[in-house]
C-alpha cells in the first residue's frame, strides 16, 4: 500500500524502512530537510494516490497537535490519518472526533519496539473503526512481528492500552534496578552482565528487557560511565492519573514514577527535611556542607 510518513527520526524512520523493504510505497517528509524527501507537508499529500493514508510518528503534545491539523486540512474525505506516537489516548478520543466531523478516518496506534523494531518488528496496538483498521492493516502486519499487532478498540483505545504498557515498563524497570542494585551493594564480586545472562536462561524473570541489561553491563560492568539520572516521556504519569481516576491500586507504578523524579535530584531538600527532624527528636547525626 502506499503511505505517506511525517517525522522521519530514529523511530520513524525506521519504521518507513521496514515499510518500504516489505514492499510498500513510502513517501516520507520531515522537517529535517536532509531526511525528508518532500519540501512540505502539501507536496507529501499530493503525492498520494486517493484514498490517502498518513501516518504520523512525531513527539506528543503540540508538535502531534499542530501535524495533524496542517494534515487534515490538505486531505479529503475517506483519507486516513494515523498516530502512532505516544499521545495520550484523551487528545486521540478528541483528535479522532474532530477528524470524523471532516469525513475522514482515524486511528491511534501505540508503538512499541523502540530503535531494534526494524530488525525485530514493533508491536502495534491499533485504536479505530473497523474500517480504518481494515485499511491499515497491511502496513501493521508488515511491521509487526508474527502475531505482533491487534485491533483493540476504537478510537483511544490504541493509546490507552500503550499507556499502560509503558506504566508496565516503569515498574518492570524500577524492580529489575533496585535488584541490580542490591548485588551491586553486596560484599560479593559479582558479574552482573553474567547474573543477567543466567537469569535469561530459565527462570521466571527473564525477558528481553534483562537481555539489554546483559549488553549494557557487558559494555560497562559497574555502569560507571553513566548517570543516574532517568527522564519520563508522560506515560506513567498518566497511567497513575489513570489510576487515580479508575480507584485502581497502582503502588508499584506509581513508585517507579517518584523514583524517576528521585533521580534528578542531586541533593534532596525532603531528605534534608528528615535529615532535621531526626536530628531535633532523636539527636540522631547529620551531614552538614
Amino acid at each position: 500500500m502506499q503511505i505517506g510518513r511525517v517525522g522521519l527520526g530514529r523511530m520513524g524512520a525506521n519504521m518507513a524502512e521496514r515499510l518500504r523493504r516489505g514492499g510498500h510505497d513510502v513517501v516520507g517528509y520531515d522537517r529535517d530537510p536532509k531526511v525528508s524527501q518532500v519540501a512540505s507537508l502539501s507536496e507529501l499529500v499530493g503525492k498520494l494516490a486517493a484514498p490517502r493514508t498518513v501516518w504520523l510518528m512525531v513527539p506528543a503534545g503540540a508538535p502531534t497537535e499542530q501535524s495533524i491539523k496542517e494534515v487534515a486540512g490538505l486531505l479529503q474525505r475517506g483519507d486516513l490519518v494515523v498516530d502512532g506516537g505516544n499521545s495520550n489516548f484523551r487528545d486521540s478520543l478528541r483528535r479522532g472526533a474532530e477528524l470524523e466531523k471532516r469525513g475522514l478516518m482515524f486511528v491511534d496506534a501505540g508503538t512499541s519496539g523502540g530503535v531494534w523494531g526494524l530488525e525485530n518488528g514493533y508491536c502495534l496496538m491499533a485504536g479505530g473503526s473497523d474500517a480504518a483498521f481494515a485499511r491499515i492493516e497491511p502496513a501493521l502486519k508488515t511491521l509487526a512481528p508474527e502475531d505482533g499487532y491487534a485491533h483493540v478498540g476504537p478510537v483511544g483505545a490504541g493509546h490507552f492500552v500503550k499507556m499502560a504498557h509503558n506504566g508496565i515498563e516503569y515498574a518492570m524497570l524500577e524492580a529489575y534496578a533496585e535488584g541490580f542494585e542490591i548485588l551491586e551493594a553486596s560484599t560479593f564480586e559479582l558479574e552482573l552482565h553474567e547474573i543477567a545472562r543466567l537469569w535469561n536462561r530459565g527462570s521466571v524473570v527473564r525477558s528481553w528487557l534483562l537481555e539489554l541489561a546483559e549488553r549494557a553491563f557487558a559494555k560497562d560492568p559497574h555502569l560507571s560511565q553513566l548517570r543516574g539520572y532517568v527522564e519520563d516521556s508522560g506515560e506513567g504519569r498518566w497511567t497513575v492519573l489513570e489510576a487515580i481516576n479508575e480507584s485502581v491500586p497502582a503502588p508499584a507504578i506509581a513508585l517507579s514514577l517518584f523514583a524517576r523524579f528521585a533521580s534528578r535530584q542531586d541533593d534532596s531538600f525532603a531528605m534534608k527535611v528528615i535529615a532535621a527532624l531526626r536530628n531535633e527528636f532523636g539527636g540522631h547525626a547529620v551531614k552538614t556542607e
